[in-house]
């Protein structure tokens, strides 16, 4: 199946956390969409692999998409090695993307930059055909380099390139965000593991407060912010681009 988006995230629930309210609503219009998560989280301090992981399928699901898989790549030690660019460049080819959405290039997470240089590398090297990369069934895979390369901001105080109006699915999109009960500020979870900063209460109100915030600099309810990964980005229809109107 060949999507139009494929994020990448270095943990389950990243993209969620990041930029879920963009990917709703290119569902809703039709694109086919996927993620793929490089790690399962392990290091995480609350839950488990496998809870994250029947997280993740709900939130799947109400961010309608069509793939997710995960690399399985270690949590706390995401490796720029040929053998991990070499899976995301299978997973490139595969699903040969128009757009990619990536984590933030500096981040608190070291392991968000990571993860983003590690996507960066491996969509170049996709598109090199002496790069031999096969599918599960042993046939050779096509060069296929995506045509561009978005930064989803995450918890540094990145100023974005651009921001998309989320309004109208906010709500889908907190749900997503929910889906991950063992993470998130969540009241009625029952586990007895010690909290962290993205279970407490502050941080929700951090959360939402930033897509207001981001929606403020568009004049619009709430929106996510992203950074292009290379510039000058091209322009063929000028009008097209500068289509919506400014805040008032």
């Amino acid at each position: 199946m060949q999507l139009d988006v494929l994020a990448f995230a270095a943990h389950p629930d990243d993209v969620e956390l990041s930029c879920g309210g963009t990917l709703i609503k290119l569902a809703r219009a039709g694109y086919r969409t996927g993620i793929v998560d490089l790690t399962r989280g392990e290091l995480g301090t609350r839950g488990t692999p496998e809870i994250r992981a029947r997280e993740a399928e709900e939130a799947s699901r109400i961010l309608g998409l069509r793939v997710r898989e995960n690399l399985g790549l270690p949590d706390g030690d995401i490796p720029l090695s040929r053998e991990a660019r070499l899976a995301v460049i299978r997973l490139l080819r595969r699903y040969r993307p128009h757009l990619i959405l990536i984590n933030a290039p500096t981040d608190r997470h070291p392991d968000h930059e990571h993860a983003a240089r590690l996507v960066v590398e491996a969509a170049f090297y996709a598109g090199l055909r002496r790069i031999e990369t096969t599918e599960e069934d042993g046939s050779p895979q096509q060069p296929w380099r995506p045509y561009h390369i978005l930064h989803y901001l995450q918890h540094d105080d990145l100023r974005p390139h651009f921001v998309v109006d989320i309004s109208d699915v906010i709500e889908e999109r907190l749900q997503a965000v929910r889906a991950y009960a063992s993470q998130v500020f969540n009241p009625s979870y029952g586990g007895e593991d010690p909290p962290t900063l993205l279970s407490t209460d502050r941080f929700w109100e951090g959360l939402v407060g930033r897509l207001r915030h981001f929606g403020l600099l568009i004049g619009a309810a709430y929106g996510e912010g992203f950074r292009y990964q290379r510039w000058p980005l091209r322009v063929d229809d000028l009008m097209q681009v500068f289509a919506s109107r400014p805040p008032r």
